[in-house]
């Protein structure tokens, strides 16, 4: 599940509803696409309505096989336990004790805690499974995609939701752009900044002060 999170920027949601008919094995893509409701399969809706493909790596791939090599027949939700499918199926949606909301936030049972165990022993002192989206979504924008690109692929339905949660800028990004700045610094400007109060010091060490002054 991590591992398709990291590269698909899937939510948590859209992952555990996720069934092997999503998943198209020879183009190495996923389906995010909302489920009806039917004996095999709840009602679930996609956030922002919106239906997406998004790629697979060989390596997702690989791992999609040998676990759909290891599960039983019968089972529709790639990520689903199998005792835990059994369960909603018998316990919870013959009995009328599964609704919309379940399928969003009650599809697997102890999430958190089970997440935060696979966070201890990382090392990881605190974090979200949201966390994974956050980084997938900024890996993509800084791998060089157009920030109209993230957003469908992110699946979001404004621009806005896409540039203020996830388009972190790194400090990275400011070093590389103050370094730019110098090189597209007129001499003009440089000698109107240094006139002043150069007289007596070399051409590098004025130029180190123009810089500080234009504070590049």
């Amino acid at each position: 599940m991590i591992t398709l999170a990291l590269v698909t920027a899937m939510r948590k949601s859209e992952l555990l509803n996720l069934t092997w008919g999503d998943i198209d094995f020879e183009e190495h893509t996923v389906l995010v696409s909302p489920k009806q409701d039917a004996d095999e399969t709840w009602e679930w809706k996609i956030k922002d309505t919106d239906c997406r493909v998004l790629p697979l790596t060989e390596d997702n791939v690989h791992l999609l096989v040998n676990l759909r090599n290891r599960r039983p027949e019968g089972y529709p939700y790639v990520l689903v336990p199998p005792a835990r499918y059994d369960h909603i199926q018998e316990n919870l949606r013959k009995t009328g004790r599964w609704t919309l909301c379940h399928a969003r936030t009650s599809i697997v049972h102890n999430f958190s805690t089970q997440f935060d165990k696979i966070l201890a022993k990382a090392g990881v002192k605190r974090g979200t499974f949201h966390d994974i989206r956050r980084t997938a979504i900024t890996n993509w924008f800084y791998q060089g995609l157009s920030i109209y690109d993230v957003m469908k692929l992110a699946g979001h339905s404004k621009f806005e939701t896409t540039y203020k949660f996830y388009l972190q800028v790194k400090d990275g990004l400011l070093d590389r752009a103050r370094k730019t700045t110098i090189y597209t610094v007129s001499p003009e400007l440089l000698q109107k900044c240094c006139s002043r109060d150069v007289r007596g010091s070399s051409r590098k060490a004025a130029e180190r002060k123009c810089l500080t002054t234009l504070n590049i």
